[in-house]
């Protein structure tokens, strides 16, 4: 166990590979920028982009994990999210995939009978 034994970092596969083709896209953006090469700018956009859909891809093949904390036997960065093909609910990255979980059940609210005015109630005499 490391410092952080307690906390869930999000080390997932999709985490990591997401971020190290973004940040290379960003580095080869960068210099680019730094040459003054208009196609070098666009190298590193297309691989920022491919870094977050690599890692949309990844998550929605069940790589990387749900929003909040994970329980401790899953918490390791090579363990798959067995929820993950399914989709997590309040998930932007499975709503946008079109996986539609049902959220846990909440108590609805109890309907609000209308307001109907007593008879002869706001009349003048």
């Amino acid at each position: 166990m490391g410092a952080h034994a307690d906390h869930d970092m999000g080390h997932t596969v999709a985490g990591w590979t997401g971020t190290a083709v973004v940040t290379l896209g960003f580095a080869v953006a960068g210099a680019a920028f730094v040459a003054g090469s208009g196609p070098g700018l666009c190298a590193g956009a297309a691989l920022i982009l491919l870094g977050a859909v690599a890692a949309w891809t990844l998550h929605l093949a069940g790589r990387g994990k749900a929003t909040g904390p994970r329980p401790p036997e899953l918490r390791h960065w090579r363990v798959p999210d067995p929820a993950g093909r399914r989709g997590h609910p309040d998930c932007l990255g499975c709503r946008l995939a079109g996986r539609r979980t049902a959220r846990a059940a909440t108590p609805a609210a109890a309907p609000v009978a209308a307001a109907v005015p007593a008879p002869g109630a706001g009349t003048r005499v």
